[in-house]
């Protein structure tokens, strides 16, 4: 486990998290409360996406919000200053979304990293900016466990953009060394994920259905195998590449390292919530198309160099995830689109 102390380089820095109010932002943002940093967010709280304010409720009053988009050049411009660390979680979400909003996708996903990357040349070159990366850069899965070295090709648009990004933020450090770092994730979950629709959080959308005793579909026999990573887990990797010098300029693969069957993650959710049943159903032939095949990363890099471990086992993330639930449903439930 890492040295406690590493992350006592937050204390009293300035930290914007841009997509503030969403998921993996507000949970960091958390994390970073509690040692001490004075935290900024920004999130433009778009509908279809995961900002929520109640993901802040217990720390409103020890955080800076501000309500806007990543692709303002002028707001921009004064959010990025005197930033010690900038996490830029702000990203269009939905993969399928990508596909039927080709232009949307390109210009939060490639053009609004890019416009940060400008800004931060510009104003704030010292800052140190992490970006959250996707699994779906890889494309058809040649062979597990996924190395960082394994081939990018992506099978929409989504990963495509995001390959993009991460060619941008590899640029900035080689040409203007600027201290950028990527992590690839694979499949998070856990409290304060969005359950207002399917289009993407699948493990949070079943997990309302599960509650509400509804049926969970299932592509295909649910035989593909997925690397669920916990929230706590994933905000600890990106405290320590943010804390680190050693990870600048680098990409890192993000997961638990291990996979589990689509069928049996489901099995276990249903479990757990206690209602809910699975219908198995055809694979449509858009998802077909974009299916990258079995997953599990190897997180060899990350542990070294941040010695960084995942500590949640998928079944005890669920337990936690459903109590959150439990708890505070009605929270998530607006709009239902």
């Amino acid at each position: 486990m890492p040295d406690s102390n590493i992350l006592s380089v937050y204390s009293n820095k300035r930290v914007l998290i841009t997509g503030g109010l969403g998921f993996l932002g507000s949970s960091l943002a958390h994390a970073l409360v509690a040692r001490g940093a004075d935290v900024a967010l920004l999130d433009n709280l778009a509908p279809l996406y995961g900002g929520n304010e109640f993901n802040i409720d217990t720390i409103k009053d020890q955080v800076t919000v501000t309500i806007g988009d990543i692709r303002d050049s002028g707001l921009l411009h004064k959010v990025i200053l005197d930033c010690d660390f900038i996490f830029n979680f702000a990203a269009q979400v939905s993969h399928s979304d990508s596909a039927t909003m080709p232009f949307e996708d390109l210009d939060i996903n490639a053009r609004g990293q890019l416009m940060i990357l400008e800004a931060c040349r510009l104003y704030n070159p010292h800052a140190k900016i992490i970006f959250p990366s996707s699994r779906l850069v890889f494309g058809r899965i040649q062979h597990t466990p996924v190395t960082e070295e394994h081939p990018t090709h992506p099978l929409g648009l989504y990963g495509v953009h995001k390959l993009t990004a991460e060619k941008y933020y590899q640029l900035y450090h080689h040409l203007y060394g600027m201290r950028t770092v990527v992590l690839r994730l694979t499949n998070p979950y856990g409290p304060r994920q969005q359950i207002k629709h399917s289009k993407y959080s699948i493990p949070g959308w079943f997990m309302r259905l599960a509650m509400e005793g509804k049926e969970i579909s299932i592509f295909g026999e649910g035989e593909q195998k997925r690397d669920y990573i916990y929230v706590d887990d994933v905000v600890q990797s990106f405290l320590l590449v943010g804390a680190l010098d050693i990870t600048d300029g680098k990409v890192y693969n993000c997961g638990y390292g291990s996979s589990v069957a689509f069928k049996d993650m489901v099995t276990a959710l249903i479990t757990i919530v206690g209602s809910g049943n699975v219908r198995f159903v055809p694979w449509p032939s858009h998802y077909e198309k974009e299916e990258t095949g079995s997953f599990e990363v190897d997180t060899s890099l990350l542990r070294r160099d941040t010695q960084w471990v995942p500590a949640v086992s998928l079944k005890e993330g669920l337990q936690r995830m459903c109590q959150y639930y439990i708890e505070y449903k009605n929270h998530y439930l607006f709009p239902n689109l």
